[in-house]
């Protein structure tokens, strides 16, 4: 089924990230960005008839869809959950645009966000506690073995291959923050770094270092999906959901078939295909960015450039928002946070302001087409989205 411009984003709401989780709670982060989406986009509660949220930080997951709606005193027809990793964010409009495609729902609410800080990934604890059975048995016992462990090995294995430098992948990370200074949400807003910045922080795990690595937060991000006959009628501009694609391949990296080959080859082709764009016609990228290694591999994947190119690539492009090819132009999760799974939500609220052309001092010069994509767990799953001003 072409699900091409059936739907439309008419509304967001997000939170300015924070290392202070400051007493929230994630049901009272999701009421608040549900709020300012709704008010985004002219409706009311009442309006509202399906809800798709991300999973729970600090509270049981247990009917948790349900326990959110009653927070809310939502009574939608149509509710889900998508556990995707950092892919959840794209996922939730993806399962929007599919319960709008059916006739289910007119609008839909997607609600990602939680409390995180530092240690979420760096204890023993935290890191089995998103481990499946098969990793805690085979694969912890050589090693940390978690997400900086796996997209290390990623960034080594592709080092190897390609001859890609710590240099190249250290300038994805000062463009990056580059763009966080001109977005005054941003974690690290005011903060500018260089390549010799980034190579002189701590290595967490070789060849990766501190500068590379996300920095978990708290905050949340809210996305209002319409059906698009719906959208023309409502107060802001729609920014129509063009093409969707999802692709896996494994869980555990010790088990991808080719470390410096993901998924993104398989989402990034279904969502050009049903959008009728090739890489070529996008104008800018708004995708995860979990670490730098993160952001060449999909550049590869998702066709800016050759496989094994991406090094060169970064290098002689600029990936800022007055750039050759703007890309996370509001930090990115590496300088604007990763407060939760809200972090991957992030991609798709910028990606909206850009095309609405509101993104201020960072408002991006050709802003029609832009390619999003959520990655979730170790490169293993993926979901693309081609957002666009016009179904045109």
């Amino acid at each position: 089924m072409n699900l091409r411009g059936i739907a439309a984003i008419t509304g967001i709401g997000e939170l300015k990230p924070t290392r202070n989780p400051e007493g929230k709670t994630t049901l009272g982060i999701l009421a608040e960005v549900a709020r300012l989406a709704l008010a985004d986009a002219g409706l009311t509660k009442q309006e509202v008839d399906g809800l798709v949220v991300g999973p729970p930080t600090e509270d049981s997951a247990f009917m948790w869809p349900q326990q959110v709606a009653e927070y809310l005193q939502l009574f939608p027809l149509f509710l889900d959950m998508v556990e995707m990793g950092g892919a959840s964010g794209t996922g939730c409009i993806s399962r929007a645009l599919m319960a709008i495609a059916t006739g289910r729902c007119r609008h839909v609410l997607c609600l990602t966000g939680g409390v995180w800080g530092t240690g979420i990934f760096n204890t023993l604890e935290a890191r089995t506690a998103v481990m499946s059975t098969l990793e805690a048995e085979f694969d912890l016992p050589y090693g940390p073995m978690g997400f900086n462990s796996a997209y290390a090995m990623a960034a080594q294995r592709h080092m190897h291959l390609y001859g890609t430098t710590p240099e190249q992948l250290a300038k994805i990370a000062v463009d990056q923050r580059y763009n966080a200074c001109a977005c005054p949400q941003a974690l690290f807003y005011g903060k500018p770094i260089t390549v010799a910045d980034v190579l002189d922080s701590p290595v967490i795990v070789s060849p990766l270092h501190l500068l590379e690595i996300v920095m978990p937060c708290t905050g949340g991000s809210a996305v209002v999906v319409s059906a698009a006959e719906r959208a023309v009628d409502m107060p802001r501009p729609p920014v129509y959901v063009l093409g969707v694609g999802e692709g896996c391949s494994h869980n555990s990296i010790a088990r991808m078939p080719d470390i410096t080959t993901t998924p993104i080859t398989v989402s990034a082709r279904q969502a050009y295909q049903m959008a009728g764009v090739r890489a070529g016609d996008i104008d800018f990228l708004s995708v995860y960015d979990c670490y730098t290694i993160t952001v060449l591999l999909t550049l590869e994947d998702a066709g800016f450039c050759p496989k094994g190119e991406g090094g060169p690539f970064v290098a002689s492009t600029d990936l800022t928002y007055q750039g050759d090819l703007p890309c996370n132009t509001h930090g990115g999760q590496l300088s604007w946070g990763q407060p939760s799974y809200a972090g991957g939500m992030s991609h798709v609220t910028e990606a909206v302001r850009q095309i609405r052309g509101t993104a201020g001092l960072r408002q991006v010069k050709r802003n029609e087409l832009c390619f999003v994509n959520g990655n979730g767990g170790a490169l293993s799953q993926q979901c693309s989205l081609i957002l666009g001003k016009s179904t045109h």
